[in-house]
C-alpha cells in the first residue's frame, strides 16, 4: 500500500463544499484541486496515520476536522493563508511554510509536532479566543526572527513550556514554569508602551509604581493568563534598551501590573543570564491571571541618594587561622539595604 500526499491548491471555483457525509483522507486514496480560494469543510474530515495533506489555500472549517493523525501542512511561496470557521481544527503533525504568514481568524490545535518553516502565524492581539494551541505532549521546531508566533499562543494540559511568541521580526520568548499542571495558559507578546497600549484596552502608567526604587520598561510588555503559581523567564534584545532600566544584569527585575493594587509591583529575581543588549531573567513565584500584564525594568537608581565611605584594601584568606577569614564592610549598617558586586579584574561580574 503506497502513501499519498494530498495537494489542495487554486481552480476556478470559488469554494468547494464538502457535503455533509463524510470525507476520510486514507493511506489509499488522492486528491488534488487547482486553482481553489478556499478548502470549505461542511462535514467530517479526517486524517489517517501516515497520510499527508497540503493545504496551499485558504482552509474554512465549518466541520468536523479534528481527530487527525498524519501530516497538515501549508505553503505558500507568495499569498499568505487564512484559517477560519465555526470550529477549531486538530491536527497531529502539522508544518507551516508560508512567507507571508498563516492568518488565524479560528484557534487551532496540534497534539504533536509543530514545525515552523518559514513564516509566522499571526493572530490579533484583540481576539484572546483565537491562538495555536499546543496541547498535552505537544511540541514545535523551528522557531526564529521569520517563524514564530506574532499574536497568541497557547498551551493545553502542560507544566513548562516556551511559547515561541514575538512580533513581525523578532522572536521574544516566555518560559512558564508552573507548580502544578496548567488546564490552559494563553500568551502573546506587545512591542508597544504600556502606557498607551494599541492592540488591548486599559492604561498601564509606568509611574504608579509599589516602590519609588523600581523602573519599569516602556518599551514591551507581555500578556500572560494562567490561574497557576508559577515563574516565568523573559527575554530581551536591543530594542529593549536594558541599559536605561538597569546598570548591571542583578539591577534586572520582571515587573507585573497588579490588578488589584493597579500599580506595578516586582515580580523578582531568581536568575539573570546574558548581557544587557541580550538577555533572560526569571521572576519569583506569582500567579499570572493575577496580573494585567508583566514587562521588564529594574532598579531606579536615579531616585536613591548614597552616602560615599572610603574603604581600605580587602585581602581574604579564609584557611581558619582566624586573619582575615571573612569580609568585613566597616560602616555598613549606615544603609538599612545593601548588595554585593564583585568583578574580576576585566570588569566582568563573578558574584
Amino acid at each position: 500500500m503506497k502513501n499519498w500526499r494530498i495537494i489542495l491548491t487554486k481552480p476556478a471555483v470559488k469554494h468547494h463544499y464538502l457535503s455533509k457525509g463524510i470525507l476520510f483522507l486514507l493511506l489509499l486514496c488522492t486528491v488534488h484541486l487547482t486553482g481553489q480560494e478556499a478548502f470549505h469543510n461542511y462535514g467530517n474530515i479526517q486524517v489517517h496515520d501516515a497520510a499527508q495533506v497540503g493545504f496551499h489555500l485558504d482552509l474554512t472549517n465549518d466541520g468536523t476536522f479534528d481527530q487527525n493523525m498524519g501530516l497538515v501542512g501549508f505553503y505558500s511561496d507568495m499569498n499568505p493563508l487564512r484559517i477560519s470557521g465555526a470550529f477549531t481544527p486538530i491536527f497531529f503533525d502539522t508544518e507551516i511554510a508560508v512567507e507571508n504568514g498563516l492568518y488565524l481568524e479560528t484557534a487551532i490545535g496540534v497534539n504533536n509536532n509543530s514545525n515552523l518553516i518559514v513564516g509566522n502565524i499571526i493572530t490579533s492581539r484583540r481576539a484572546t479566543d483565537v491562538f495555536s494551541n499546543f496541547m498535552d505532549f505537544s511540541f514545535y521546531t523551528g522557531e526564529s526572527s521569520v517563524s514564530k508566533i506574532d499574536g497568541y499562543a497557547a498551551i493545553t494540559n502542560k507544566e513548562t513550556f516556551v511559547f515561541p511568541v514575538g512580533d513581525q521580526d523578532r522572536l521574544r520568548p516566555l518560559t512558564i514554569d508552573s507548580e502544578a499542571i496548567n488546564a490552559t495558559v494563553k500568551c502573546a507578546y506587545f512591542p508597544e508602551d504600556p502606557n498607551s497600549p494599541k492592540s488591548i484596552d486599559g492604561v498601564f502608567n509606568t509611574d504608579r509604581r509599589a516602590s519609588q526604587y523600581i523602573a519599569v520598561s516602556d518599551k514591551e510588555f507581555w500578556r500572560l493568563e494562567g490561574d497557576v503559581p508559577s515563574r516565568v523567564t523573559l527575554t530581551w534584545d536591543e530594542y529593549s534598551n536594558m541599559r536605561a532600566w538597569a546598570q548591571y544584569l542583578s539591577d534586572i527585575k520582571v515587573m507585573g501590573w497588579s490588578k488589584s493594587e493597579n500599580q506595578w509591583v516586582n515580580l523578582g529575581n531568581t536568575g539573570v543570564e546574558g548581557g544587557l543588549t541580550n538577555g533572560a531573567i526569571t521572576s519569583d513565584t506569582f500567579v499570572p491571571n493575577e496580573y494585567e500584564i508583566i514587562t521588564l525594568g529594574g532598579n531606579d537608581d536615579d531616585l536613591q541618594t548614597y552616602d560615599t565611605i572610603e574603604l581600605d584594601n580587602y585581602y581574604m584568606t579564609p584557611n581558619g587561622d582566624g586573619q582575615n577569614d571573612a569580609l568585613v564592610i566597616e560602616n555598613l549598617d549606615l544603609s538599612a539595604n545593601n548588595s554585593i558586586q564583585i568583578f574580576d579584574r576585566y570588569g566582568v561580574m563573578v558574584y
